[in-house]
C-alpha cells in the first residue's frame, strides 16, 4: 500500500478517537448513558434475544448489547447476520477476526479490540501483525491473504472507494463471496463502533483501556 495510504489511517483513527468510546478516559467515571440490563432486569421482548446472546458473548450483555437490547426486534435480525458473520462466513476465522480489528483500530473502537483481539490471536493471527496494527503501522511479515484484507479494507476506509488494482489483487487469494463478505464484515463492526461510540460504552469495569489514540502524521 501507497505510505500516504497508512499515514491518513493514522490521522483519520486520531480524528475520529476524539469522539471514540474511552478516549477521553473519564467514561467510567460518569452515569451511564443506558442502564445496564441483565437477565433480572430484562423485559418480556428483550429476555429471549438476551439469553441468545449469552449463549456466545465473550462480554455478556455489556458493550454494543446493552442499548442494542433498547430495540429487540433490531437485536433479533442483528443477531441473525452476526451469527453468519462470526460462525459461518466463507472467510477463515483468522482473517475474519483480522478485518475486525483492523475497523476497530480504524475506529480506535476499544470495546471491538478487546473482545476480538484474543479471538484474532487465538484464531493464529501472529501477534506481531496485530501489535503493528495496534501502533498504526502497516503490519510486517503479513501472509499474502492478510496483506490482501489489510489493503482491500484500509483503502476502502481512506478512500471510500477500491482501486481496479487492490480488487483484482484481491480476487486473486478471495473468491466472489468471500470478497462479499469480508467487505460486510467491516461495515458490520463500524456499525457496533457507531453504536458503543452513541452509547459511550466501554471496557469491563477496572480493565485499561486498549487502545491509545495514533498521532496525526
Amino acid at each position: 500500500m501507497n505510505p500516504s495510504v497508512s499515514n491518513s489511517l493514522r490521522g483519520a483513527a486520531a480524528a475520529l478517537c476524539l469522539g471514540a468510546i474511552i478516549c477521553s478516559g473519564n467514561a467510567e467515571a460518569q452515569e451511564k448513558r443506558f442502564a445496564q440490563l441483565t437477565l433480572e432486569n430484562v423485559n418480556e421482548q428483550q429476555r429471549p434475544i438476551a439469553e441468545q446472546i449469552l449463549k456466545v458473548s465473550s462480554i455478556g450483555l455489556t458493550g454494543p448489547y446493552n442499548p442494542l437490547l433498547r430495540s429487540p426486534v433490531l437485536a433479533t435480525r442483528w443477531r441473525g447476520m452476526f451469527d453468519y458473520l462470526r460462525f459461518n462466513s466463507s472467510v477463515p476465522t483468522r482473517l475474519n477476526e483480522f478485518a475486525i480489528l483492523i475497523q476497530s483500530r480504524l475506529w480506535s473502537s476499544q470495546v471491538e479490540w478487546y473482545a476480538h483481539y484474543p479471538m484474532a490471536i487465538k484464531a493464529g493471527l501472529a501477534e506481531s501483525i496485530a501489535l503493528d496494527l495496534k501502533e498504526g503501522r502497516r503490519p510486517a511479515g503479513m501472509q499474502p491473504d492478510e496483506a490482501a484484507v489489510y489493503d482491500m479494507l484500509t483503502e476502502l476506509w481512506n478512500t471510500h472507494a477500491l482501486s481496479d488494482a487492490t480488487f483484482k489483487q484481491a480476487k486473486t487469494v478471495f473468491t466472489e463471496q468471500q470478497l462479499v463478505d469480508l467487505t460486510v464484515i467491516s461495515g458490520a463492526y463500524l456499525m457496533v463502533a457507531m453504536l458503543l461510540s452513541m452509547a459511550d460504552e466501554g471496557v469491563p469495569a477496572g480493565k485499561a483501556p486498549p487502545l491509545q489514540p495514533l498521532p496525526q502524521k
